[in-house]
């Protein structure tokens, strides 16, 4: 299984030329014949353009021939035949080339958009252990520039590197049979030199290209990090720290992007002298048998035509083949998320889950993130048809973990959980998603409008229904307050709206999702008291006659549960109504106890301040 650290390493030639093969299915979709069908018309319409690029120096060296007789001898028609047939064929070189585009063009885009669309689909299918260990910064950027990849390989593999090897073919043939196999040799020769010292020196040269792209992932992933942090960064006044940090990353793409401009003017300047010696070569030749009159002066221009409109395409050589190996190297890592194993997979013969009374058990669990820290051990408790449970203990006690589990983010090591005894193991993870609703502690927003994110939890549901399910969670008054009402926009991960006004759009989102089972995953634990108790009774009206379990730091939201489940390093240590844990004496009262006392303290020190104000405050007007 690869991780994400594996996809930003460089791929080796044969593990690219297996990408490559890979990916050749979808220029071929099986099935789709309107996308062959564009396929072979777009290689039609390519060797056409190669076809007419080959024969434009033969027609224009003729009509020199011509032109250069005696005016006696010229037949007016023929030269003029001759030009115009020049004038349509450089035409068509570039209106053959323009129609393949067109009509491959939907090829390309739609195994992109295929492509990327399976990608993105595995990304959300990987387990939670793997999206809390993920850079977002640069896995979107190995996401973009594999994209960016196929859609160069697609274009420059098949409409560059193709046709230039059939023009060289084409060409070396027409030297051949015309003026003997000695221009063929040296143009071949000429050719082999000029790809060999450019694959050459451009593989060397890549080492600069990673390097750049490297420094560019950890730019990116420090960018977004520290912009996502926006407020942390200015709590702390770190502007400065962020800042240093983002220029070290672009210092090593600065040194590296040097590297590779500077070294990119050298191969330019050795691959203009190979152009430059072998066209030297072939053209003294072409002079000293224009001297002896075995070749005329047309074909001494067609011949110097040939090798500056061969050499043309090849310019472009050194840069095709350096980004169709980067190509192929960040196809190599984009194509690498898809090697991650996905780690919590729906059974083979999984059904889905039914729901009939919404009964949830947990049977002598036990798990652990790593073997060597145990987080649950031997757990069994039950949350019966429509009613309360609640979970509670101190920080690390592994409360939260009890709620990934129930959504089955991670398998358990050992024991059972299950919804009126179905194994959730057993039943698909879409249908028991479906089936459970959760207001966690922390509510992170879509950075989109309010209706959307109520909407979220039944995309299907009509505006009405999102109004209504507004309604209940006690927030329709504010959203219509808002300028733009449903439609306000709650910026980056909800920030625009406080703490209480994201947890009423969680319980809407909720509302409208209409599970079967709740899970409040300390719902009210980052709020002050007087909003927690506005939330805490929407709570309670949308957990009515409905399965509820609720983890929860502050006892004063759950004295009314049917069960309280105290938790401490992964065992229960005690269980029982809210009044009789108080009555045992035990660590629940304690806890009880501090945060009551704690309670009192706020309250005291409100009214202490209370009372100064209005000590300082001038007597009233009489």
């Amino acid at each position: 299984m690869r991780t994400m650290g594996d996809t930003d390493r460089p791929s080796i030639p044969g593990q690219e030329r297996r990408a490559l093969r890979a990916r050749l299915p979808y220029l071929w979709p099986r099935g789709q014949w309107e996308m062959k069908t564009r396929v072979v018309i777009a290689v039609l319409l390519m060797s056409a353009a190669k076809v007419a690029t080959v024969a434009v120096p033969a027609v224009f060296g003729r009509a020199v021939d011509i032109l250069d007789q005696p005016a006696g001898n010229t037949v007016l028609a023929v030269p003029l035949a001759l030009l115009i047939g020049y004038g349509l064929l450089r035409v068509g070189q570039q209106a053959f080339a323009e129609l393949r585009d067109f009509v491959f063009a939907k090829v390309g885009q739609r195994a992109i958009r295929r492509i990327a669309l399976m990608v993105f689909r595995h990304l959300h299918s990987l387990a939670l252990r793997f999206h809390l260990d993920r850079q977002t910064g640069g896995l979107s950027r190995v996401i973009e520039r594999g994209i960016k990849g196929i859609d160069f390989l697609l274009r420059f593999m098949l409409f560059n590197i193709l046709p230039t090897l059939l023009e060289i073919t084409l060409v070396c043939a027409i030297l051949w049979s015309l003026f003997g196999y000695i221009f063929s040799v040296i143009t071949l020769i000429t050719v082999v030199i000029y790809i060999t010292f450019t694959l050459l020196f451009t593989e060397w040269r890549l080492k600069y290209r990673r390097a750049m792209n490297e420094s560019d992932s950890e730019a990116n992933t420090k960018a977004i990090d520290s912009l996502l942090n926006f407020e942390t960064v200015k709590y702390f006044g770190n502007e400065e720290h962020e800042a240093q940090r983002y220029d070290a990353s672009l210092q090593r793409y600065e040194f590296a992007a040097v590297k590779s401009l500077t070294t990119l003017s050298l191969l330019n300047v050795g691959q203009g002298l190979i152009i430059a010696l072998g066209l030297t070569i072939l053209l003294v030749l072409s002079g000293f048998r224009v001297a002896d009159g075995t070749m005329s002066i047309g074909e001494f221009t067609a011949v110097n035509l040939y090798m500056m409109q061969l050499f043309q395409p090849l310019n472009f050589l050194g840069f095709v083949y350096r980004e169709i190996r980067q190509s192929l190297v960040d196809m190599e890592n984009m194509f690498g998320l898809l090697d991650i194993g996905r780690e919590i997979s729906d059974a083979p013969d999984a059904k889905p889950l039914t729901v009939r009374d919404g009964a949830v058990r947990f049977e002598d669990v036990s798990f652990a993130y790593d073997q060597r820290r145990p987080i649950l051990q031997g757990l069994s408790f039950e949350v019966p048809a429509g009613h309360k449970v609640a979970i509670v203990g101190a920080s690390g006690a592994g409360k939260s973990t009890i709620s990934r589990l129930l959504f089955r983010f991670y398998d358990i090591d050992e024991g059972r959980i299950s919804i009126d005894g179905q194994n959730i193991r057993d039943v698909s993870q879409a249908s028991l998603r479906a089936a459970i609703g959760i207001v966690p502690q922390d509510t992170v927003l879509f950075n989109d409008t309010v209706f959307y994110n109520i909407q979220y939890g039944r995309p299907s549901a009509t505006p009405s229904e999102v109004e209504d399910a507004a309604r209940l969670a006690q927030i329709h008054d504010f959203i219509m307050s808002l300028p733009d009402g449903y439609n306000a926009r709650v910026g980056e991960r909800g920030l625009k709206l406080s703490g209480g006004e994201k947890q009423r759009v969680a319980i809407a989102r909720t509302i409208l999702k209409q599970p079967q089972i709740l899970l409040f995953d300390e719902a009210t634990s980052a709020l002050d008291t007087h909003t927690e108790r506005e939330i805490q009774k929407s709570l309670d009206d949308v957990s009515a006659n409905r399965t509820t379990l609720v983890i929860a730091h502050r006892l004063s939201t759950v004295v009314n549960a049917d069960e309280i489940i105290v938790l401490d390093e992964g065992r229960i240590i005690e269980r029982g109504r809210h009044g009789d844990l108080l009555t045992q004496g035990g660590a629940y009262a304690a806890l009880w106890e501090r945060q009551q006392a704690a309670a009192r303290r706020g309250e005291d020190d409100a009214v202490d301040g209370d009372v100064r104000i209005d000590l300082g405050a001038p007597a009233p007007a009489k």
